[in-house]
């Protein structure tokens, strides 16, 4: 049988009478309340070792009482429930120095585990904040049991500088979360820094992290400051880590092993204070089969793995989401939208491939195509039913429009110039060759509709449709 004294606060009678019956059945003594001031006057008095209380009670907010209670008794360990299951609860409990953080409904065996934890550790006086006041944003949102386990996770890492490995498929929120991670941690007042593996050229990536002396290499006209020395200080947020090349993989493990680098070209060891943060979407340990990434590498990366569900794993989230981007838009100048009931199903029925960014663009396409406020099921199910090519599918039409263009064109160049007859207008002619296809392509893959096209080729829509009126390019319709 366990002993101890738990001390219970909450408004609602049927959880007091829930708790007092399972914590008395495993040996505790309980005394329940369901106002902040008894719990105050019992913890004052020196009675308890533990105490479960609710946030919102009629009298007092836990969030308020805590740091008073903190002040008194260091070393009661304090678990927090609440209804408001956001990312901002869970903030504010592990500033105020709760010990634990359990969204309601709970798991009463979790809880169990939790009390029984909390009594049999050593204790510490926990390092409090009240700097929860600061932040006025939610930078994410959801509700879902699978949300609220990232909100927890997130809350014990805010004051530590542990290395953590993001996870998850495109569009989940990667970027987000390390963003969360720093703007709400002890290196907030340091910068953030972020590159995406993926997006550089794998000869660039090791100048473009650690950067370079003049004269390192062709090109190298002048010193450049790397992404670490940036981020010094703060954060770096290295995205897409499975696409970084062996030979820059090396570098990142001597840093992550010594604290230090030199930059490509130099010979001094610069040493170095940053959080690495990394992310991918691929399955890195298949990739260290493949003898595409090191191991010892990953596991200096994968410290704490935090893996983001896609958002069909966490449909119950989508209302929450839709409304928080219509709120976006509206800010930007878009009129405001609401669903119907009708609407809202339809969309936490779909499967969402592109996950909360392909949510997050149907709200900008709601907002700016539809002139009723009210958007119905019906106007739901047409959107989601128009067929595109995958992004994927989709980037790589274009990246052959682009390169046989190009090539084509340079090889008419070369060859013109190896008999003294260069063909005139070179890069007017590559342009005009590469801008047909390369649109033509974006607005077959998202079948003519222009705001889809727009957003992959990242140009303003009325640019697009100026393009598509000078180069006089068919649309493809839906049916045509």
């Amino acid at each position: 049988m366990n002993s101890g004294s738990i001390l219970v606060a909450d408004d609602d009678a049927a959880i007091r009478t829930v708790l007092n019956q399972a914590l008395s059945r495993a040996g505790y003594e309980v005394r329940s309340t369901g106002n902040a001031a008894t719990l105050w006057r019992w913890v004052s008095q020196g009675d308890g070792d533990l105490v479960i209380t609710d946030v919102v009670m009629p009298d007092e907010n836990a969030f308020d009482l805590l740091p008073r209670i903190k002040k008194a008794r260091p070393d009661l360990p304090v678990i927090v429930m609440s209804a408001q299951n956001t990312f901002m609860t869970a903030i504010r409990a592990s500033e105020r120095g709760a010990y634990e953080y359990l969204p309601k409904p709970f798991d009463l065996k979790e809880l169990m585990a939790i009390v029984g934890r909390a009594l049999s550790e050593p204790k510490e006086r926990p390092a409090t904040r009240d700097k929860a006041e600061e932040f006025d944003s939610i930078p994410l949102i959801g509700r879902s049991p699978a949300m609220q386990e990232i909100y927890r996770l997130l809350a014990r890492l805010m004051q530590t500088d542990l290395t953590v490995m993001i996870s998850g498929e495109s569009g989940t929120g990667k970027e987000l979360v390390s963003r969360a991670l720093h703007d709400y941690g002890k290196r907030r007042s340091g910068p953030f820094v972020a590159i995406n593996m993926a997006a550089i050229p794998r000869e660039l990536i090791e100048s473009e992290l650690f950067g370079h002396e003049k004269g390192a290499f062709t090109g190298a006209n002048s010193r450049s400051s790397g992404r670490f020395e940036q981020a010094e200080g703060g954060t770096l947020f290295l995205d897409e880590i499975g696409d970084m090349p062996m030979e820059a993989q090396t570098r990142l493990l001597r840093v992550l092993q010594q604290g230090e680098y030199t930059t490509v070209g130099g010979r001094t060891p610069i040493k170095t204070d940053v959080r690495i943060i990394a992310a991918t979407n691929k399955d890195l340990r298949l990739q260290i089969q493949q003898g595409l990434f090191r191991e010892d590498l990953f596991f200096r990366l994968n410290v704490v793995p935090l893996r983001l569900p896609p958002l069909r794993e966490r449909s119950e989230d989508v209302p929450d989401l839709i409304r928080h981007f219509f709120a976006q838009v509206e800010k930007e100048g878009l009129p405001l939208k609401q669903l119907d009931q009708a609407a809202l199903e339809r969309l936490k029925r779909h499967r969402w491939p592109g996950n909360v960014r392909e949510l997050e663009n149907l709200a900008r396409r709601l907002a700016a195509l539809y002139p009723q406020e009210t958007i119905s099921g019906a106007v739901i199910e047409a959107e989601l039913a128009q067929p595109a090519m995958p992004m994927g599918q989709s980037e790589a039409a274009v990246d052959e429009g682009l390169a046989a263009a190009v090539e084509r064109h340079l090889g008419e160049y070369f060859a013109g110039f190896s008999n003294g007859l260069p063909p005139p207008g070179l890069y007017h002619r590559i342009l005009r060759e590469v801008e047909y296809p390369l649109l033509s392509a974006a607005l077959a893959a998202t079948r003519g509709n222009q705001i889809r096209a727009a957003d992959l080729l990242g140009v303003n829509r009325n640019t697009l449709r100026k393009k598509i009126r000078d180069l006089d390019i068919q649309v493809y319709r839906s049916g045509s």
